[in-house]
């Protein structure tokens, strides 16, 4: 079976054609200033990158432009578009409207809308991929796959907010969390990689990257997430400030005469990593920046980890101890460094880091001594196979 995966932004659009089975990846690549002059970039394995300059004025010419480089008789990994089954959509926020992936439908795209408000960025341009996938194929079943549903398993002392309760009630006001695809990835891997029952495991899933959150899982199902409402809440991450105190925003706004959207701007683009030291929003660069001495750069390091320690010691907690932390995403698959920054501190609860198993990078492996009562692992996330798994699963079932 096929499955094209699209992850659409509001300018941009990621694709993947592949075998849910298999993991196979027959192609992949990104439309990129949709709306503006358009640039498609796409990548076949063991072949060279291609890149073309395309007019693409809407979602729909850019999905045009994937589909005919995809049957390319040079470029291209299929003979026909017929040979493609489902597409597979990522839809950032589900709400409550959503606790698993579905079908899309109507229903399902009137429920995708209702939760525009909470997720104003992403939403309108996951609806924008899937209707530009109906204009120019509208015989494909097509799946929704929800950043927020593997979160929906959290009990009610987890997801609420200490506010005044009608907001719970008339506007959604509550945890959601984010990077649920990932999650849900690698809890299923490390649950295989342990060979034990899910009810036996508590399990920390840390996806590090510039984007970050973390989750604590038993028998599989998320009891709590870093992120909130929205991906602002929880670490700081590569521009978002991650938990502040809310008056930060009143005595900015008042002090700067800022709007409260202008605030939010600087929360999410301007703080985390990037605002702190200066530098750089990349993990890598901040590494040799705080090498070559710059103690901003080495501060921002310092908090990342520390805050990232901090949220495993409460999870610990709310679990009643722990039997495996996980690490992934780009800067959990690949920064040994910050790794050994995170776990150092966290002896008191069974975590032994092996130097030599650490220096791993973007492959499946227990990174844990071997008298390690946590067993540390590294699992590379794959999102889009996940999104491929759903939507052959709801296609064929």
């Amino acid at each position: 079976m096929k499955i094209l995966v699209i992850n659409a932004g509001s300018s941009s659009l990621k694709y993947q054609l592949m075998d849910p089975d298999s993991g196979e990846v027959f192609a992949k690549g990104q439309c990129e200033r949709i709306g503006l002059d358009g640039k498609l970039t796409h990548r076949v394995p063991g072949k060279d990158n291609y890149a073309e300059e395309i007019a693409m004025p809407t979602h729909s010419e850019a999905i045009e432009a994937v589909l005919k480089i995809l049957v390319d008789p040079q470029l291209g990994v299929i003979s026909s578009t017929d040979e493609i089954d489902a597409v597979g959509h990522r839809v950032l926020h589900g709400g409550m409207e959503f606790t698993e992936s579905c079908i899309i439908d109507d229903a399902c795209i009137a429920a995708i809308e209702r939760c525009i408000p909470l997720g104003p960025l992403h939403n309108p341009a996951n609806l924008m991929g899937i209707r530009a996938c109906q204009n120019v194929m509208p015989d494909k079943p097509q799946v929704a796959v929800f950043d927020t549903a593997f979160h929906m398993t959290m009990p009610p002392k987890a997801y609420m907010y200490a506010l005044p309760y009608e907001y719970y009630e008339k506007d959604s006001v509550r945890r959601y969390g984010f990077h649920g695809t990932s999650h849900r990835y690698v809890t299923a891997r490390a649950i295989e990689m342990m060979g034990k029952d899910p009810k036996e495991l508590k399990i920390i899933n840390c996806h590090l990257g510039n984007g970050s959150s973390l989750s604590a899982v038993v028998d599989g199902k998320c009891q709590d997430t870093s992120m909130g409402l929205s991906p602002l809440a929880g670490v700081p991450m590569g521009t978002r400030s991650g938990d502040i105190d809310p008056c930060v925003v009143q005595y900015l706004c008042n002090r700067y005469e800022l709007s409260v959207d202008e605030m939010l701007n600087i929360l999410n683009k301007k703080s985390g990593m990037a605002g702190m030291s200066g530098v750089s929003s990349d993990f890598r660069d901040l590494e040799e920046a705080a090498a070559a001495g710059n103690e901003r750069a080495a501060l921002a390091l310092d908090k990342f980890a520390y805050e990232v320690r901090k949220y495993i010691g409460a999870y610990a907690a709310a679990l009643g101890g722990l039997d495996v932390l996980v690490f992934t995403a780009g800067v959990g698959e690949n920064s040994g460094q910050m790794r050994e920054r995170i776990c150092n501190g966290l002896e008191f609860l069974g975590v032994k880091l092996c130097p030599y198993r650490n220096k791993k990078r973007g492959e499946e492996a227990v990174i844990s001594t071997d008298d390690s009562k946590v067993t540390v692992l590294l699992i590379p996330t794959n999102e889009e196979l996940m999104i491929a798994k759903d939507t052959q699963a709801l296609v064929q079932g």
